[in-house]
């Protein structure tokens, strides 16, 4: 964080003020709002610079800086947790290999807010909740546990009492349903 105030005071007055004011305004907001999704105090502060630094170097203007700022924020820390993730999570938002080549983040990633775009989104969640709902209530819970709240499988284990072993085992069997059904919908959507 020193060195982002250290470009802060590099730059001119009014510029200087405004950067100032929302790093003031906005820091304690952002960082709680990472630290629910993050478990690393260091990675939180990491992600918080990261949105800072991507303030400074935005050249174009923002209309809407708290949604700019959420946004980016929400960015950093999928892209900090895309970089830890089994491979097989990710396989339930990409297309994979086939030739139309339909990848769900595609949507999560399309600043875009067009009619087609939110009415995908929300057969995407329609769907992954459908999904979550079928699974037995243990694979469901750690699923959402680990992937969604971003509890660590050695905390969910302290709390259940379950070994980490059995807790991957069945996230990785949520994991599996909710890939197929995924892929149900962008079949239907691909080829009907």
């Amino acid at each position: 964080m020193d060195k982002a105030l250290t470009i802060v005071a590099d730059m001119s007055g009014p510029r200087k003020n405004n950067i100032t004011e929302v790093i003031n305004t906005y820091s304690k907001r952002l960082m709680a709002f990472i630290r629910k999704r993050v478990g690393n105090e260091a990675d939180a502060e990491d992600i918080l610079q990261d949105v800072f630094y991507q303030l400074l170097g935005n050249t174009k203007p923002i209309e809407q800086l708290t949604a700019w700022l959420f946004t980016v924020t929400r960015n950093k820390i999928t892209d900090r947790n895309r970089k830890k993730k089994p491979e097989l999570l990710e396989d339930l938002y990409t297309g994979g290999s086939d030739e139309t080549e339909f990848d769900w983040t595609n949507l999560f990633f399309d600043e875009r807010n067009s009619p087609e775009t939110d009415y995908l989104r929300s057969l995407f969640w329609e769907t992954l909740y459908a999904a979550l709902n079928e699974l037995p209530a243990s694979q469901r819970d750690v699923f959402i546990l680990n992937e969604i709240e971003g509890v660590p499988f050695k905390e969910i284990a302290e709390q259940t009492g379950e070994t980490v072993n059995t807790l991957i085992s069945r996230k990785r069997y949520a994991v599996l349903h909710l890939r197929e059904r995924l892929l149900t919908l962008k079949n239907e959507l691909l080829y009907h």
